[in-house]
């Protein structure tokens, strides 16, 4: 049986309280009994297309920390900032996601880093985390679904992203595998499409999401007419799309994220094929979740998207901590997050606190805690996913495994429905 490592459940009023590093800049030292000051980097894209997202994930992070006061047991804990985009690019961006992970390492009292957003940082900053001479510093991520960061997906995962031989790195949310798969089941079993035109951003995580959805398809009868990388440089897509619509096909799929020029992919589909709710249905992964000006875009209205988790409708109507967290987040900041990732992102907090409560405040002891012995299990009066959470030490990956199916309308994410995760 693991064991229960809980979190504070009990609200207090105490203000979050930062006190200074204590002179220990390997991490490696021991606490004086007291407990120690520790950092938690938070490495997001916060600017571009997914500010708004990663705005949310950090206030209800911060929230989150200033409710429990500031404490992991006797340890106290601040959270630092890690922008991975850049201003040029508008997106996460390989050179700020290496330069972010030195930084994570050179922080003496950093313990442990919540992200990344993008799956392709993390396959960055994960092996050099892992190759931290303090020790592996531990890595938890409320987004990442590529699924080759934790398990064999492409050649070399995940052994690639731990050098070191030890595993540091874990997630919260479920993988693309299984992501792909139920939305190629919800395709041929819901919108009865025959024939599906399978498009990539030729990056790591839509690649990846592409090829479980067009394998699944092909296993529920549909056609895949199709199947090519649009290019994020290009002005228009509609050279592109005449060649989609020539293949006559009923649905198109949306491998990728919407920062990479998704806005005029959507809307260069929508003039070629027509909208989303006629005969060519289009749908999407999570990585078009979130983004308030796809939402706000007049051709975005009648997608389907996938979320791999429970969306924040779904929380919010379980009850307990989950809706409680969100009670709090909709008076502080006066709406719901704009993404549901933001609640991925304070139980991936929570999972760092255990283990940083379980530890001696060092970076080896608190990895240790995840990925040692029983590991953590966050349990569900606690977790903010409204279930017991258990990361599996022996692989990083949680045991929550939750699709939402999506649908844009009236200008907002509105859930369309759960959908049931096999395999």
């Amino acid at each position: 049986m693991a064991r229960q490592v809980k979190v504070l459940a009990v609200l207090t009023a105490a203000a979050l309280t930062v006190a200074a590093c204590g002179g220990d800049p390997t991490g490696t030292g021991t606490d004086n009994g007291e407990g120690r000051t520790v950092v938690v980097g938070v490495d997001l894209p916060f600017q571009g297309a997914s500010k708004d997202a990663s705005d949310a994930t950090w206030n209800a992070m911060s929230l989150y920390l200033e409710q429990v006061g500031g404490k992991a047991g006797k340890h106290t804990v601040q959270l630092k900032k890690y922008d991975d985009s850049t201003a040029a690019k508008g997106a996460w961006d390989d050179g700020q996601c290496a330069k972010n992970a030195q930084d994570h390492v050179a922080t003496g009292n950093e313990v442990a880093v919540m992200g990344t957003y993008n799956s392709g940082c993390a396959q960055i900053i994960a092996p050099i985390l892992n190759s931290d001479q303090t020790g592996p510093m531990l890595m938890i991520s409320h987004a990442n679904t590529y699924p080759g960061l934790t398990k064999p997906w492409a050649p070399g995962d995940p052994d690639k992203y731990m050098p070191s031989g030890k595993r540091n790195y874990g997630r919260v949310i479920t993988t693309d595998d299984f992501q792909g798969s139920a939305a190629a089941q919800f395709a041929a079993q819901d919108l009865k499409v025959k024939r599906c035109y399978v498009l990539n951003d030729n990056e790591v995580y839509g690649k990846g999401v592409a090829q479980a959805f067009a394998d699944e398809a092909r296993k529920q009868g549909i056609e895949v007419v199709g199947e090519q990388s649009w290019d994020k440089t290009q002005p228009n897509y509609t050279a592109l799309f005449q060649q989609v619509k020539a293949t006559n096909p009923d649905c198109v799929y949306f491998g990728g994220i919407y920062d990479n020029n998704g806005g005029q992919l959507v809307k260069d589909k929508v003039a070629a094929l027509g909208p989303n709710d006629g005969p060519v249905k289009l749908m999407g992964p999570d990585g078009f979740t979130g983004y308030t000006d796809l939402q706000q875009l007049p051709e975005g209205q009648g997608i389907y998207l996938t979320f791999a988790g429970l969306d924040t409708n779904q929380l919010r109507a379980a009850g307990g901590a989950a809706a409680t967290f969100l009670d709090a987040y909709k008076a502080r900041y006066g709406s719901d997050p704009v993404t549901s990732y933001a609640m991925y992102g304070v139980m991936a907090l929570q999972v760092i606190l255990a283990a940083i409560e379980k530890s001696d405040g060092t970076r080896k002891s608190v990895r240790d805690a995840v990925f040692e012995g029983s590991g953590i299990t966050i349990p569900a009066n606690v977790a903010v996913l409204g279930k017991d959470i258990t990361i599996n030490p022996q692989t990083g990956d949680a045991n929550a495994r939750d699709i939402s199916v999506l649908i844009m309308k009236d200008g907002k994410e509105t859930l369309h429905k759960a959908w049931p995760v096999t395999g």
